[in-house]
C-alpha cells in the first residue's frame, strides 16, 4: 500500500496527463516575433496547429494576415517552416530532449496591424488521437480506456527516467563545483599565507637595518 503523501504527487500527475490541452491565443505585432517554448523529452511525438483569426466574422481573411513560422531544437535544429501563411500544422518525433521554440514572425505594415494567434501544441501521451486509435483498432470502450492507462504510466515512467539523469547530471555538476571550489580555497589560503609571511620578513629586515631589533 502506497502511503498518502507519496500518493498525492502521483494522483497529480495522473489528473496532468489526463487534463485535456486546449489552445492558447496571442498577439503578434507586424514587424515582431513571438516565440512559445515547450519543454519535450527525446523520442517523443507532437503536434501542433495555428491560424490567424479573423477579425471580421463572415468575411474572408485580408491578405496582409499572414505569418513566419518556425520551430527548432534546443540545438537551434529546424523542425518546422511555414512562411507568409495563415494557418499551419505540424508534426514530428523529437530526436533530442530539451526546450522546442516555435517562433511566429509578422511582416511589417504601415501602419502596423496587431494580429491574433491560435495556436495548439501537444505533445506525448496528449497528442496522440485516440478517437483515430479506437476506430483503427477496432476496439471496444474498456479496451481504449486501458490503452489510455498504459499510454499515462509509460509516460510518467519515462519522465522520471528522465528526472533522474536530470538529477545524476545536477549531482555531478554539484561535486565538480565543490571540487573546484576546494581548490580555490585552498589556494587562497596558500596565497594569504605567503603574503602574510612576505610581510613578516620584510618589517623583520626593516627592524634589523634600523637596529630596532
Amino acid at each position: 500500500m502506497i502511503p498518502a503523501n507519496k500518493s498525492l504527487p502521483i494522483f497529480l500527475i495522473l489528473i496532468f496527463l489526463s487534463t485535456k490541452v486546449n489552445s492558447v491565443q496571442f498577439e503578434v505585432l507586424s514587424g515582431h516575433t513571438k516565440c512559445i517554448a515547450e519543454d519535450i523529452k527525446s523520442h517523443s511525438m507532437t503536434v501542433g496547429k495555428y491560424h490567424i483569426v479573423n477579425p471580421n466574422e463572415g468575411h474572408p481573411l485580408p491578405d496582409t494576415h499572414k505569418v513566419t513560422v518556425r520551430v527548432t531544437s534546443t540545438y537551434g535544429n529546424t523542425y518546422h517552416y511555414s512562411d507568409n501563411v495563415p494557418e499551419g500544422h505540424f508534426a514530428f518525433e523529437t530526436a533530442e530532449a530539451g526546450d522546442y521554440m516555435a517562433c511566429f514572425y509578422a511582416a511589417d505594415h504601415k501602419p502596423p496591424i496587431t494580429f491574433t494567434i491560435d495556436f495548439d501544441w501537444k505533445s506525448g501521451v496528449a497528442a496522440k488521437d485516440w478517437t483515430n486509435v479506437a476506430k483503427k483498432g477496432s476496439v471496444d470502450l474498456m479496451e481504449l480506456e486501458l490503452k489510455k492507462m498504459y499510454e499515462h504510466v509509460q509516460d510518467i515512467h519515462d519522465e522520471m527516467f528522465y528526472l533522474r539523469e536530470r538529477e545524476e547530471e545536477m549531482q555531478e555538476l554539484n561535486r565538480s563545483t565543490n571540487s573546484k571550489m576546494a581548490w580555490l580555497t585552498g589556494l587562497s589560503i596558500f596565497v594569504c599565507l605567503s603574503v602574510a609571511g612576505l610581510q613578516l620578513w620584510h618589517l623583520k629586515t626593516f627592524f634589523e637595518k634600523k637596529k630596532l631589533i
